[in-house]
């Protein structure tokens, strides 16, 4: 069995990125006409695209929600980027509800946040984790967190069910071995060494990083998993704070590629349901769509669609004292109807599918 899976026939309900918005995810399931067991009177099944954690207030109860649905085969789900963070022990910005080592530094922006509560529950998660595909597909669809490119997908076929944790490691290690036969690994310790700031703290823009930026491209040259939950990249002109950290690369729009006839359904992009009318300056991800709007589908073909509405920016804005809630949305796609279902009830038709208007 491979880390790319099988989708089942019949009628799916596609879920975004979640973040740990628990609260959310219950009441859009109950909009789509799940009970609390996952069962729906049309026999449709749920579908996660992942990123079930991080930055949101209880991101154990989500997790604890989707092991149940998948456990009884009433859902699917792909690993997304925050997933694989998780499950390799690697914490980054928000995810001190699970890493004692972020908790202190994440408090300021993201507490209050729900913990494991003890041992069995954090090893539950991780044996979740460790057992997700990174892709599902069936011979009209196709479902992935980032990116379905080749040939990063031909060489995840390869890879088997239950090693996405051995195999991503193995992939970053052969990207470090090469930054360390050259000069790339040096050169980026010297970066880090000659910059005063943490590169977490938005406060302080760093100039342009070179070896960093290298570092990171280095790594997706190697690594399939990467590119299928992280996107393509490349590198960019200047710094820019997003994701709470500074970058040194930027997303690119791989669909504007994609010419299959499957559609593709991903999350991870941050989209705006209501984008700013004027871009903000150090979030280019905001602007990675161009002049697509906020329901149309995209890529020369009008067959992918990101169904990520920037739910994961909710809790922070929340903390903030914003108590509008229309930058970030939960929402559903519902296939084959095409439609989109948000947290709120609100039910509207995508458009531009096949590139139609």
């Amino acid at each position: 069995m491979s880390l790319i899976q099988a989708l089942p026939s019949g009628p799916l309900d596609i879920v975004g990125d979640i973040h740990g918005e628990l609260q959310a995810l219950q009441a859009l399931l109950a909009h789509l006409g799940y009970d609390a067991q996952g069962n729906h009177p049309q026999q449709r099944t749920l579908v996660f695209v992942g990123d079930f954690c991080d930055r949101g207030p209880d991101s154990p109860g989500v997790l604890a929600l989707a092991r149940q649905l998948v456990a009884s085969g009433r859902a699917l789900a792909v690993a997304g980027n925050h997933e694989i963070n998780l499950l390799r022990e690697d914490a980054k910005d928000g995810s001190g509800w699970f890493f004692d080592s972020r908790t202190e530094s994440d408090s300021a922006k993201y507490a209050p946040f729900a913990q494991p509560e003890g041992g069995a529950e954090r090893q539950a998660i991780a044996d979740f984790t460790a057992g997700l595909p990174v892709a599902l597909e069936r011979a009209d669809l196709r479902i992935v967190h980032a990116a379905w490119v080749e040939p990063q997908i031909s060489a995840v076929r390869a890879m088997p069910l239950g090693s996405l944790r051995t195999q991503y490691d193995h992939w970053e290690s052969v990207a470090e071995t090469q930054a360390q036969a050259s000069d790339l690994h040096a050169r980026r310790e010297a970066e880090s060494r000659g910059w005063p700031h943490s590169l977490e703290d938005a406060r302080y823009r760093p100039p342009f990083l070179p070896a960093h930026s290298e570092s990171e491209l280095n790594k997706a040259v190697f690594n399939p998993l990467k590119v299928l939950t992280t996107g393509l990249e490349r590198r960019c002109t200047e710094p820019f704070f997003a994701g709470g950290k500074w970058r040194f690369v930027e997303r690119m729009a791989w669909w504007n590629e994609y010419t299959d006839e499957a559609a593709v359904v991903i999350g991870h992009y941050w989209r705006r349901l209501h984008p700013p009318s004027v871009p903000v300056h150090g979030k280019q991800e905001e602007n990675l769509f161009g002049q697509t709007a906020p329901l149309a589908w995209h890529g020369p073909r009008g067959n992918v669609f990101c169904v990520d509405y920037s739910v994961g920016g909710r809790w922070v804005a929340r903390r903030a004292g914003e108590t509008h809630d229309e930058r970030f949305n939960l929402a559903a796609l519902r296939w084959p109807e095409r439609t989109l279902m948000f947290e709120d009830g609100r039910e509207m038709a995508t458009q531009e599918f096949g590139g139609r208007a």
